[in-house]
């Protein structure tokens, strides 16, 4: 971490300008990174709490200045006080700034900044001026010293970037407020083209995001968050209503040509971006159809295949070519691949199970179906097991809760998850699990399976433990103990194991040179998505092992963006919005104890459902989308929380 000489950040001042070695401290609210990026070590931060100073020699003015002028570029001008004023605040910093100041004009500045702070619309004057009046507070003789002496101030070196939030915790960085303001102003169509400029997949992700936005939104200080995910799915669904397609800009299609391993979310996303930018990429995909995990294990009841489709459709007419039922590694290999394209993208998704390590699951019993292939026989409209009427399912994942609520729907009456935790500690979406608990599935919390009871060689049961909660393990859950003597048997036709997934790289060969992780994945910089072997690169699953797939979606974009930089000769390296995004990672954007003095009260928007008794048995969409008047009176509650984050360079 950096060495800091002054930090105001989140109201904890730490002043060590004239301290000892001995006597320094250190915030304890702060991480600031010594680089920026290689070689750009970080002199100094300014941004929506405050300032952060690791060089004594950085100009104060100089550094006010170009922030005031940052914070007057981002206004989007629709209130007085930020659009007015802070073009008059940057103005007059920068005529103490080029030396041509007045003593009055310090007190005059702070004046300004706070009937800024205290009467702009949004964040962007809101917080703009903290920093600003932060530095006017500890850094008075700077400024007096400046006009007194007529002097210029030193020019620095400086990078800025706006975040939010919600967007800070958004995996794609989607413009989160920006889509959502369009919505309450009635511009849909804009709004799609925002999320669009992050997302390729508005439609999926509008029904399936994890939406750890929501997580991160400043209106639960209030009352309660932004329903921003069915939002997303509002611009998506107004185009279909309206029958409007987007229209892709004709983009000459002169540049190299690649080819990119799996349809997926990761794959789709990255095809997408590649043919934007003017390059010619296929992608091979071992299915039948498109969409990797969205489409074979997702239920049409949360994703309806439609929806997907179309999105691949865009994707298509953006000028991507999609190759069906090609496996890479037996019709193709990646030697081919290397020698007829000038890049290739590796996104497969984990479509294996998991093993549950227990007694019996590898012999091939009736009625054993690992919960991929279950999901993926039911995509394709299969029952996998027709006769048998009874369920249990193993898993606290979302996986696990896509197998029990489609038991349903294709007539399975008696349906069972077995999770070696509680409630508390399950990784599935707390939305979906209430939706299975309304569905009426039977939740079997603290038990393990120890035993698959199959006489004759087809499942009747399956042998349980109860379990206790022991001392935390790696993932920070308390990790279940047995309990001796405490077996039980739970009857059942059907057993479906739905712990994991993996990822099959079976198609690499040895002589393809690319290196694998410990954990079997792909072995893959984080930063530029880079494989061990030239012009190879990858992302999603294969890379992370089984994850969301909003970050599928963000990987495969941002991948994209580093075979571009590959193919056009230029280096291959994080952006400086992925720099940012980092460095943001290590403060504090979003505060859940910030105090906000607004009134309340005014309560999320819910999107329609289906009654439980009557979704159940049927994969018609269980989730219903806002009308006009929803999604508009929902997306009015955004408070539009822009920060502005600016680095000093060395």
């Amino acid at each position: 971490m950096a060495d800091i000489i002054f930090s105001s950040w989140q109201e904890e001042l730490v002043d060590n300008r004239k301290a000892t070695e001995q006597d320094r401290k250190k915030p304890g609210n702060v991480k600031l990174p010594p680089e920026f990026r290689p070689g750009e070590q970080i002199r100094a931060f300014m941004g929506w709490d405050g300032i952060i100073l690791c060089d004594d020699d950085v100009d104060i003015v100089d550094m006010c200045a170009g922030y005031a002028e940052a914070v007057q570029k981002e206004s989007c001008g629709k209130c007085f006080p930020c659009r007015v004023g802070t073009r008059v605040v940057s103005d007059w910093l920068k005529k103490i700034a080029s030396g041509e100041g007045w003593e009055e004009l310090p007190a005059r500045i702070g004046e300004l900044a706070l009937h800024i702070r205290e009467g702009s619309k949004c964040s962007i004057g809101q917080t703009g001026m903290n920093p600003i009046l932060h530095a006017l507070k500890y850094f008075p003789q700077a400024f007096a010293d400046a006009i007194a002496q007529k002097k210029k101030a030193r020019e620095g070196r400086y990078r800025f970037a706006v975040t939010a939030p919600c967007v800070s915790a958004c995996p794609s960085s989607l413009d989160i407020p920006g889509y959502v303001e369009e919505i309450s102003e009635l511009r849909f169509a804009e709004s799609l083209a925002t999320i669009r400029q992050s997302i390729c997949m508005a439609g999926t992700l509008g029904r399936v995001c994890i939406r750890p936005c929501e997580s991160n939104c400043r209106r639960a200080n209030i009352d309660e968050a932004i329903c921003i995910k069915n939002l997303k799915r509002f611009a998506a669904d107004y185009e279909i209503d309206k029958n409007r397609h987007p229209e892709i800009e004709g983009v000459k299609k002169a540049g190299g040509k690649v080819a990119v391993i799996g349809a997926g979310p990761a794959g789709l996303s990255c095809a997408y971006y590649l043919a934007l930018k003017g390059h010619r990429p296929t992608i091979f995909e071992k299915l039948p159809e498109p969409g990797g995990m969205a489409a074979v294990g997702i239920p049409d009841f949360r994703l309806p295949r439609p929806v997907l489709r179309r999105e691949v459709d865009i994707v298509r007419e953006a000028g991507v070519e999609i190759r069906y039922g090609v496996e890479v590694g037996k019709e193709i290999t990646i030697a081919d691949l290397r020698r007829d394209y000038d890049a290739v993208f590796i996104g497969v998704g984990a479509h294996s199970s998991m093993p549950m390590g227990v007694e019996g699951e590898d012999r091939g019993y009736r009625g054993f179906i690992p919960g991929v292939r279950y999901l993926l026989d039911i995509s394709q409209g299969k029952d996998p097991y027709p006769e048998g009427k009874k369920v249990v399912v193993v898993g606290g994942g979302n996986v696990a809760i896509d197998c029990v609520r489609s038991s349903f729907r294709i007539g399975k009456d008696d349906v069972n998850l077995v999770y070696r935790r509680t409630i508390a500690e399950m990784p599935a979406d707390p939305a979906e699990i209430h939706d299975a608990e309304e569905e009426k599935v039977k939740f079997h919390y603290l038990c393990n399976p120890t035993k698959i009871i199959a006489p004759e060689g087809k499942v009747v049961g399956v042998e349980c433990i109860r379990m206790e909660l022991g001392e935390p393990d790696q993932s920070g859950r308390r990790r279940p103990v047995p309990v001796p003597g405490s077996e039980f048997i739970i009857e059942t036709d059907i057993l479906i194991p739905a712990i994991g997934q993996k990822v099959d790289l079976s198609f690499l060969a040895e002589k393809d040179g690319i290196k694998l992780t410990k954990w079997n994945t792909i072995d893959s910089d984080g930063e530029t998505f880079a494989t061990s072997q030239e012009g190879i690169f990858a992302s999603g699953d294969c890379v992370t092992g089984p994850d969301v797939l909003v970050r599928a979606t963000g990987t495969g974009k941002r991948a994209a963006e580093k075979i571009d930089l590959f193919l056009s000769g230029g280096k291959v390296e994080a952006s400086v919005d992925e720099n940012f995004k980092a460095l943001f990672s290590t403060m504090t954007v979003y505060n859940k104890n910030e105090q906000l003095n607004i009134i309340g009260g005014l309560k999320r928007a819910q999107p329609p459902m289906l009654e439980p008794e009557d979704r159940k048995w049927t994969f018609e969409e269980v989730e219903q989308g806002f009308k006009i008047n929803e999604a508009a009176g929902e997306a009015a509650r955004c408070l539009r929380c822009y920060r502005i984050g600016m680095v000093a360079l060395g």
